[in-house]
């Protein structure tokens, strides 16, 4: 059995979780969040304390049973304080621009690339455009648009031009030697 998935999860006052079958809707400061789950996990809620365990001794069963967990966890804390992650873009003429929900990114090449930012998801960008903030309820949500914005023009080992996510590691190569 999981350990992950044998903890419960305490629901804070402030947050209102409806469970129907193994349909979750969660609804909090921050956001209203529902997911499905596999019905080979049993989800309880009693009281403001919410259990999960498998439905039978299958291999999916078992292998749901801590990732079930940890799912509502992250959807209990996400409507509570939401989620984050930094984005950082260096290089010369790398920037970021807002502009209503769509984000223009000037990332070297010869034309600007147009992100449209997902509901539920707002994104934070500085003054000179190089640093960015993505922040909502949904962990998935914040964590894909980061590497989605990531990936349009990832750091290279070189120069360390590029679009990185602020604490990520980036190994630094050396240039070629001259004679």
């Amino acid at each position: 059995m999981s350990r992950i998935g044998k903890l419960p999860v305490e629901i804070p006052s402030q947050v209102k979780l409806e469970l129907n079958g193994s349909e979750v809707k969660v609804s909090g400061p921050k956001g209203n969040l529902e997911k499905h789950f596999n019905r080979n996990v049993n989800i309880q809620l009693d009281d403001n304390i919410l259990t999960v365990e498998p439905a039978n001794s299958s291999r999916l069963a078992k292998a749901l049973h801590g990732t079930t967990r940890s799912i509502i966890s992250n959807m209990v804390e996400g409507v509570v304080s939401g989620f984050s992650k930094n984005l950082e873009i260096n290089g010369v003429g790398f920037k970021a621009h807002l502009t209503g929900n769509k984000l223009d990114l000037a990332l070297g090449y010869s034309h600007e690339i147009v992100y449209e930012i997902p509901v539920g998801v707002s994104v934070d960008v500085s003054k000179d455009g190089t640093k960015l903030k993505v922040e909502g309820a949904d962990k998935h949500m914040v964590g894909q648009v980061a590497a989605t914005i990531k990936s349009y023009y990832p750091v290279e080992p070189y120069k360390g031009k590029g679009v990185t996510i602020v604490g990520e590691f980036v190994r630094r190569k050396e240039g070629k030697k001259t004679a």
